[in-house]
């Protein structure tokens, strides 16, 4: 009598589960839906949480989690934290395609979940955490996920991107934005490791607020985090050539190289240094720049200080372009033609570029250690257009805040995992993800034992597996010498094993003049 209470299927429903025919351009295909088999698409996920597991890092993120459920019924952290690593992963740039992952048996098994949680408890357990203390969890996890690889001199980069909002979100406000302006945003101070392409800290503040001074505290209090792994160098774009970002490094007696806004100021220093004879010659090496230093100072500055002006021709016809607005109401930019400029001889004008140094480097070493700067450009524009940084938005800024943390987190791991794979060249997230972490995967258990069968399907299947042998050979590592010294630090001495390896792939080029021995 039960039964006949239940309600029928619909003929189609009926169909749906039944074995099906499905005439193919390739030929006749029996289809049959099985919602009881283990199977994921991210086979490879199990060799990242090997890697995760072995120095304990994930763990520790979800054992320091400000986040706590009275009901007995509720998802655990660990289950929170793990669906959001993995949308990440995915490719995920909205809290609803974190859907896409919600069915992967898998990995959530692999990572050690009860299972996927839905993105609507991801945004209310982000909701809950108290903003006093998830920004300290968040920037310590940051912090450690990198101060261990910065014992060799490196370069801090400064830059701020732009984070477009279309909605009423705390904060949306109308500031610089040059690709969509008028366009309310967010922006994402962020401090970079040169060359390692790492982040050490995100902070988010409101369309306004894109100066350097509102980035001048977490600076400061970066700074003194990092203590005896303080940088070389301070490096960042005109957006920082200012006295709050100078004044920081100087009382922390810290070098910088700093570009210079084209100020009034700026321009009639060009405009003297124009006739001098002592510019250094263009050569191939400095890719036609040349080179001047002098001192400066600007008003607002405490001091004057030494500025390196650099200038390279550029053709006519690419340097002219017109101060009116075109139809997407973008100003063009202008290129600084002097009254010195032979334009009507020679068809060309000057570029230049101005930078503000403490440093005692060579002025033609000067040049290249800024033009350095643009790799760190790349690696902006991977977290926005791969990883999602420019999505994970609600109304608030404070789950805004800890979504773009967690991606720069996701992202620094996964960035140690594939240089352990691949330690000869860096791989963005376009070409590592597909590479490194899609594979069909199929879960078969038989008593306690868990079998996965792994079908890639990347063309590139043998290089896959080399690649994780090299990662089995960074964990082999770590494991042996965890046994003769049980108090090791197994992320400080897996970050060492990957450096070594990636330093061992590079041959250490001839230093520039003056580059060399700073004083």
């Amino acid at each position: 009598m039960g039964e006949a209470k239940e309600p029928k299927k619909t003929a189609l429903a009926q169909a749906s589960e039944d074995a099906m025919v499905v005439d193919t351009m390739g030929g006749r295909m029996h289809v049959r839906w099985d919602d009881t088999a283990q199977a994921t698409p991210h086979g490879q996920i199990v060799f990242f949480a090997e890697f995760l597991a072995t120095a304990g890092v994930f763990d520790r993120w979800v054992r320091d989690c400000p986040l706590y459920y009275s009901s007995p019924n509720a998802s655990r952290p660990r289950d929170v934290l793990g669906t959001l690593m993995l949308g990440i992963l995915a490719g995920s740039k909205r809290y609803a395609h974190i859907a896409g992952v919600r069915g992967d048996a898998v990995a959530a098994k692999a990572l050690g979940l009860r299972g996927m949680v839905s993105e609507d408890s991801v945004r209310r357990a982000l909701a809950a955490m108290a903003p006093e203390a998830s920004e300290p969890w968040m920037r310590s996890a940051l912090m450690a996920s990198v101060r261990e690889a910065l014992h060799r001199p490196w370069v801090l980069d400064l830059d701020a991107t732009i984070k477009p909002l279309y909605g009423r979100q705390e904060g949306a406000q109308v500031g610089y934005n040059p690709h969509k302006p008028g366009r309310p945003s967010h922006v994402l101070h962020t401090f970079w490791v040169g060359n390692l392409r790492l982040v050490l800290d995100a902070v988010l503040s409101s369309g306004k607020k894109h100066t350097s001074g509102h980035a001048k505290a977490a600076m400061a209090r970066l700074l003194d985090e990092l203590g005896d792994k303080a940088p070389a160098l301070v490096r960042a774009d005109c957006g920082y050539g200012n006295e709050d970002v100078i004044d920081v490094c100087e009382q922390r007696e810290l070098r910088y190289l700093l570009r210079l806004r084209k100020t009034a100021n700026v321009k009639r220093l060009i405009e003297r240094l124009f006739r001098r004879e002592d510019w250094t010659r263009a050569t191939e090496a400095s890719q036609g720049w040349q080179a001047i230093e002098d001192e400066l100072r600007l008003s607002g500055w405490s001091k004057a200080r030494r500025v390196v002006v650099l200038r390279r021709r550029i053709k006519h016809d690419m340097a002219l372009t017109s101060n009116k607005r075109g139809r997407n109401g973008n100003s063009e930019q202008l290129v600084l033609a002097l009254p010195h400029d032979d334009v009507l001889d020679n068809a060309q004008v000057w570029e230049y570029t101005v930078l503000v140094t403490n440093t005692s480097y060579d002025i033609a070493a000067i040049g290249q250690l800024y033009r350095d700067r643009c790799d760190c450009e790349n690696g902006f524009d991977e977290l926005k257009n791969q990883w999602g940084w420019g999505g994970f938005t609600t109304q608030d800024m404070h789950r805004s805040q800890v979504t773009a943390r967690a991606v720069a987190l996701v992202y620094n791991w996964w960035s140690w995992y594939v240089r352990a794979a691949n330690p000869q060249a860096r791989r963005e997230a376009l070409t590592s993800r597909p590479l490194l972490l899609a594979a069909v995967g199929r879960a078969t258990n038989s008593g306690n034992q868990t079998t996965l069968y792994l079908t890639p399907i990347h063309a590139r299947a043998s290089s896959i597996k080399s690649m994780i042998a090299n990662v089995h050979a960074a964990i082999r590592h770590v494991r042996a010498a965890a046994e003769q010294l049980p108090k090791l630090d197994r992320w400080g001495a897996l970050l060492a094993y990957i450096c070594q390896r990636i330093v061992g792939q590079i041959s250490t080029p001839t230093p520039p003049p003056g580059l060399s021995t700073p004083g």
